[in-house]
Formats: C-alpha cells, sequence, structure tokens
C-alpha cells in the first residue's frame, strides 16, 4: 500500500452517470490531489476545433492537438487552453454536440493520451474517464471501475438538466444513455471496459460520500 503523502495515481473508469467525476473530485480535494478530468480535455479539443473551424478528423486539428497546450489548476476545477481558462467554455452545447465525434478520432485520442500521462508524471493524480485504467495509466498504483444501473444514470442525468432548467424525459434521457454507452464500448480505439485488475464500484444504491469514503478506505485502509 501506498504511505500518505507518498506520490500516487489513482484511475477510475467508469460509463456516464456512473458518479466517476462528482467521486474523483471529492477524492482529490480529501487527499489533496490533482482531478484530471479528461472529458474535459476531450472537450478543450472540440473547443479549438469550433474556434478554428476545423473539422473533428481534420488532420489540422490533429497537429492542433500534437502543439496545444492542456493544463489543470485549482486542483481540476479549472482547465486552461493555451493559457486561457477554457472551464465555462467548454460546457456549451455547441461543444456537447461534437465532442462525441472528436473523441473517436484515434490520433486525437492518442495525442490526449501523451497530455494525460504528462501530467500524470508531474505528481500525485486521481484521473477519470473511459479509458484511464486500460490504456492511460495501465500501471497505476490503483484501479477503479464505477457504474450504476442505466435507469439510475437516467436520473442522475435528469437532475442534472432539470436544474440548468433544461427541458428532457427520463425516457429520453435513458436512450441518449443506452446511446452513448453503445459508442463508448464498441469503439475501434480505446473502448470503454473494466480493467482486469480494477475494483467495481456498483454506485446505484450509494450515496457520493459512501462511494468516496470506500475508495479511500481501498487506498489508504491503516489511516481511517
Amino acid at each position: 500500500m501506498k504511505e500518505v503523502g507518498s506520490q500516487v495515481t489513482i484511475a477510475m473508469d467508469g460509463p456516464a452517470g456512473s458518479g466517476k467525476s462528482t467521486v474523483a473530485r471529492r477524492i482529490a480535494e480529501k487527499l489533496g490531489l490533482l482531478y484530471l478530468d479528461s472529458g474535459a480535455m476531450y472537450r478543450a479539443v472540440t473547443l479549438l476545433a469550433l474556434q478554428e473551424g476545423l473539422a473533428a478528423d481534420s488532420p489540422k486539428l490533429i497537429d492542433r492537438v500534437k502543439t496545444c497546450h492542456i493544463e489543470f489548476m485549482d486542483n481540476g476545477r479549472t482547465i486552461l487552453l493555451d493559457t486561457k481558462d477554457v472551464s465555462v467554455q467548454i460546457r456549451t452545447p455547441a461543444v456537447n454536440r461534437l465532442v462525441a465525434d472528436v473523441a473517436k478520432i484515434p490520433e486525437i485520442r492518442r495525442e490526449i493520451v501523451k497530455h494525460q500521462q504528462r501530467i500524470g508524471a508531474e505528481g500525485s493524480i486521481i484521473a477519470e474517464g473511459r479509458d484511464l485504467t486500460t490504456i492511460v495509466f495501465p500501471n497505476a498504483d490503483f484501479k477503479f471501475y464505477l457504474d450504476a444501473s442505466v435507469t439510475e444514470r437516467a436520473k442522475r442525468r435528469l437532475a442534472e438538466l432539470q436544474a440548468q432548467n433544461e427541458k428532457a424525459t427520463l425516457v429520453a434521457v435513458e436512450a441518449e444513455i443506452r446511446e452513448r454507452d453503445k459508442k463508448d464500448t464498441t469503439r475501434e480505439h480505446s473502448p470503454l471496459r473494466a480493467a482486469d485488475d480494477a475494483a467495481t464500484v456498483d454506485t446505484t444504491d450509494k450515496t457520493i460520500e459512501e462511494v468516496v469514503d470506500l475508495i479511500i478506505a481501498h487506498v489508504y485502509p491503516n489511516e481511517r
């Protein structure tokens, strides 16, 4: 087991709505780790494509991913793209519509992995996404796969949309999640799957704090 205070890499994967983003952020705050939101990195690249008028599969976009600089600040709460804070811009509907097309391009994924590994080498992190335990950090100190029922994940997403005053129905959101799951698990490059050595956590009937405590206890069992 890692000693508290030593450099540690915690990698976490899971489908949309499994709670991994919220859980990873809470753990980062509690343990003083950098929170690496891999999805935000793909969103940043998508924003770059929109700003520069580049298609998702454009060779020029791939070249820009190679030369751009993506960084996290404030324990992952702020994401910088070429030194500019784009934390709000990457969450717009325009980015939402295009990010899946950008994220499925193998060449872009390979370049983003390099960015992620660079950040991971700089200090202790907790990183979450869909290929963190299998592709990005296969030698992570701790690996977790978070999951939940489709219905529960749809309820969580619906609550988020309603909080943003967006209209949606549970049936529609559940259909969107099933479609996203299909795309994530069947894509040719870096599909979503649980790593063989990852601990699986079903979050369906657990609160965020219960999941956070369970993972921290796994990482630092002697500190509780």
